[in-house]
């Protein structure tokens, strides 16, 4: 979520950031260029002044002609700066360089024929500092007894003028890059704070799952909404934890308090048998259902208090204590006709070495129960990456993709082999066994014929959890 959420708040400060960048920016060259033109307008009526009392005819005209021309060559070789003063028809009073003329076109002909009608230049067009070849023309009129006689021109070199807008640009796009790097920390923190709620209750979202049902969320930090849900999603994992403990309890119960009076119905079916015929098939059948239902209530609480049992854990030889069931099952193999066949190299894992044992068990018994005489069931021990797994494959009739999804559910059966003995939890308790120590339990088809299933346990030690305390990070 902070992959989608952080980008979205990136992209919006950004455009916050450059809509206030860009209209500084032009303002800023804006400035710069009015503040030129403001002092060429200064410089050519000054020049504009000069030439007011020049005049064609009459005493004094070649001096202040004179003058007027020296002004403009010292303002040309200071400034680097052309200026000239031109009569209405294009005629130059006075010029420096002496060989400069009004621009036949472009923005110095349209500066001057402003001029010419009484105005001066107020807004030249901007210039920019990728514009390496702009000029800039500023021209005043020279008034006379009411008239315009004559015009004033300055064609001005733009690279100073360049140079300091961009300057100012790069001092704003330092001062945006500043504040884009504060934003970013922003939205860093604000994410943080905003999702930090959402990746603890998924934390403990997950314990949960995996059946470590005391998790809870530390009700602290975030939004307000982000903590009442964590509040809710407390009570409700108490609710949920309160409502499986009620079950497990009254399954160990009923199974428990069940055993004692089926034990008692059991003898005095016995004590009936010896009054009927040999052989009495009713009586038969009694025993059975009665052996199988109380085979059914020791299973159930094999089952809850495999779900309420915390494992003990211990650096387990798999291999060797895989050896060791397999041996202990060879001779209810050999009796079936079945070969039980062992690979069992030296492999180390955490696991409850009881809880690994009967879910060894579980699997290996349901295997040899399924597998013909004649075939064969093979245990082996093998790395799977961060786990052991031991694979116990047989070679009985195995399973359809429907029933795959199905085995290991409680009292989950095959129709296909509802008259094999048992009482359909031997699995689910193994892997209920396996789930609390980290471990699990996988099914898939054996080639040619049977079914596949696979053990796994930690080759590490599990991490540290946060056991009966809230999550908070």
């Amino acid at each position: 979520m902070r992959t989608r959420l952080l980008p979205l708040l990136i992209v919006l400060m950004a455009g916050v950031l450059l809509a206030l960048g860009f209209p500084l920016a032009a303002s800023l060259a804006a400035s710069e260029q009015q503040r030129v033109v403001v002092d060429r307008l200064d410089d050519t009526a000054r020049f504009a002044a000069l030439a007011q009392f020049v005049s064609e005819n009459g005493p004094g005209i070649d001096e202040r002609r004179t003058t007027l021309r020296g002004e403009l060559d010292s303002y040309h070789g200071v400034y680097d700066i052309r200026a000239g003063v031109f009569y209405r028809d294009d005629r130059p009073m006075a010029t420096a360089p002496t060989d400069w003329a009004v621009p036949a076109e472009g923005e110095g002909r349209r500066a001057y024929h402003e001029s010419l009608l009484g105005r001066r230049s107020h807004d030249p067009p901007q210039v920019w500092p990728w514009q390496s070849d702009a000029r800039l023309f500023v021209a005043s009129p020279v008034v006379r007894d009411g008239d315009v006689v004559a015009v004033v021109v300055t064609d001005s070199p733009t690279g100073h003028l360049r140079s300091r807008i961009l300057r100012g640009w790069l001092l704003i796009f330092a001062g945006e890059a500043a504040a884009m790097l504060l934003a970013v920390g922003a939205a860093f923190r604000l994410t943080g704070w905003v999702l930090r709620p959402v990746r603890v209750l998924d934390a403990v979202t997950h314990d949960i799952a995996t059946g470590r049902m005391n998790s809870r969320v530390a009700a602290a930090g975030g939004p307000p909404e982000l903590r009442r849900l964590a509040r809710s999603f407390n009570e409700m994992a108490d609710n949920v934890e309160e409502s499986l403990e009620q079950q497990r309890a009254f399954v160990a119960d009923a199974s428990h308090q069940l055993r004692n009076p089926l034990a008692a119905l059991l003898l005095r079916i016995e004590l009936l048998a010896l009054e009927l015929p040999e052989g009495n098939e009713e009586i038969a059948s009694v025993r059975t259902e009665g052996k199988r239902l109380a085979q059914v209530l020791d299973d159930l609480l094999g089952l809850a208090l495999a779900e309420h049992t915390k494992p003990e854990l211990r650096f387990t030889d798999v291999g060797a204590l895989t050896a060791e069931r397999v041996a202990s099952w060879r001779p209810v193999a050999e009796d079936k006709g079945v070969r039980l066949t062992g690979s069992c190299g030296a492999a180390t894992a955490w696991a409850d070495p009881v809880a690994l044992s009967s879910a060894l068990d579980a699997v290996i018994d349901n295997a040899l129960k399924f597998t013909p005489a004649g075939e064969e069931v093979t245990v082996s021990v093998v790395p799977a990456g961060e786990n052991i797994a031991v694979v116990v494959s047989d070679r009985g009739p195995g399973l359809t993709e429907e029933e795959l999804g199905r085995v290991g559910d409680r009292f989950w059966r095959s129709g296909r082999h509802q008259n094999v003995k048992g009482s359909g939890l031997g699995l689910s308790i193994a892997r209920v066994l396996l789930a609390a120590g980290g471990g699990g339990m996988a099914f898939a088809p054996n080639d040619p014929h049977g079914l596949r299933v696979t053990v796994t346990v930690p080759r590490y030690a599990p991490t540290d959890g946060p056991g009966p305390e809230s999550r908070t990070d």
